[in-house]
């Protein structure tokens, strides 16, 4: 029995002895197989039985190994497809990673190496439902948040948003802090194909070095002190979905290659291990920094800069939509609750240098100090009634 847990595998190949040893081999190392000896085959099998892995041959007479994976993931075949081919290029391995497949083998391989790789694949299948279910259950007690504007400025982020989400493209988000970053790329995940899928986050600025390569690439048993078990890291977590990479001008320049890597062929090898391991994850970055001043001043890789900067989406602060401050006042006080005239009036006023997030702190600080469920000037902040001297819309003095 192989170091695996078992798992339900269909293999589907017209080649008679290489079905038939390939299907032997897995028996012997505990795992359930059933084989097919064409695409037709295989279709009224999946109809009858769930399998984790679906082990499919590029070129079969009739329905082509592709043709399979795109007929499996129409039906809504939760089965990791994993495609063998003899003529693997670039090209057809991007192709049937595009469709769908978790992973491709080129003929001819070693049995030991099929084992391997179709026991990463089930692991990985395992990781997404377990993740899916999960994010099922987190939905149904989240609550409902969205972003809220009807300025200019949130017209055109909302315009954008509908045009990248589907794009499936890696997606850089810039913004002072406060600009709900993380909001909209939730709106982007949720525009995308990958709705349905996990959507993991991971703040560079929050985690020290060693803790961000463990998080994102996971990490093997004994290979730091701490390391009491092997751990999958959020890029596997994430597979099939979307990875949220916040503040990601705080990566460590260590780690920047090992992005790079996950950005050009979908490969990482966890921390402590030499096995590689592929992936497929749409990445939104966010950031808080000009990303291409940290280029010119060697902090920040110029081609990790290139890779990400696909799209860019570039979020207005608060001081540049003004006119949203009411939705915004009246989405974040309670229900019931009301704000006077006056108090408004400062909140237009000032030049919020922490933006939504600032605002929401100061509505929320002034309902606890606020009677009869209204807010007026009295409850606001002295920094915000009677703001600082400013200078193009930038307090002189640091907020407090």
């Amino acid at each position: 029995m192989s170091g695996e847990s078992p798992f339900d595998l269909l293999i589907v190949e017209d080649d008679d002895p290489f079905r038939e040893m390939a299907a032997e081999w897995m028996r012997r190392k505990g795992h359930r197989v059933v084989a097919a000896a064409n695409a037709q085959e295989a279709l009224k099998l999946v109809g009858q039985q769930r399998f984790d892995l679906v082990l499919a041959d590029m070129n079969m007479p009739g329905i082509s190994g592709l043709e399979l994976l795109q007929r499996l993931k129409a039906e809504g075949i939760d089965s990791e497809v994993i495609i063998l081919t003899g003529q693997a290029t670039i090209q057809t391995a991007v192709e049937a990673m595009k469709l769908g497949a978790c992973d491709y083998l080129t003929k001819p391989f070693p049995l030991s190496e099929l084992e391997h790789r179709c026991g990463q694949a089930a692991e990985r299948g395992r990781l997404r439902r377990e993740n899916s279910n999960l994010k099922t259950i987190l939905d149904l007690h989240r609550p409902t948040t969205r972003i809220i504007g009807e300025s200019a400025p949130m017209k055109e982020l909302f315009r954008l948003i509908d045009r990248v989400g589907p794009t499936d493209k890696t997606v850089l988000i810039q913004g002072e802090s406060g600009t709900g970053k993380e909001l909209v790329a939730r709106s982007i995940q949720k525009a995308s194909l990958r709705a349905d899928k996990p959507f993991v986050t991971i703040n560079c600025a929050a985690l020290p070095e060693q803790l961000v390569e463990s998080e994102l690439f996971g990490h093997e048993k004994g290979s730091f002190t701490g390391a009491i078990g092997a751990k999958p890291g959020l890029f596997e977590v994430a597979d099939g979905g979307t990875l949220f990479i916040d503040e990601i001008g705080e990566m460590p320049g260590a780690l920047q290659p090992k992005l790079l890597r996950v950005l050009e062929d979908g490969s990482l090898r966890r921390v402590g291990s030499a096995l590689e391991r592929r992936v497929n994850v749409r990445i939104i970055a966010a950031t808080n920094r000009l990303l291409d001043r940290e280029v010119e001043e060697g902090r920040f890789r110029e081609d990790l800069y290139y890779r990400i900067n696909v799209l860019s989406l570039q979020l207005p602060t608060l001081r540049e939509r003004v006119d949203d401050i009411p939705l915004l006042v009246n989405h974040f006080l309670p229900s019931g609750w009301q704000i006077s005239d006056e108090a408004l009036q400062a909140l237009r006023a000032y030049h919020w240098p922490g933006n939504v997030r600032q605002l929401s702190n100061v509505i929320e600080r002034a309902t606890i100090l606020a009677d009869h469920q209204t807010v007026t000037l009295h409850d606001l902040p002295r920094e915000v009634v009677s703001p600082p001297a400013t200078r193009n819309g930038l307090s002189e003095t640091p907020m407090t």
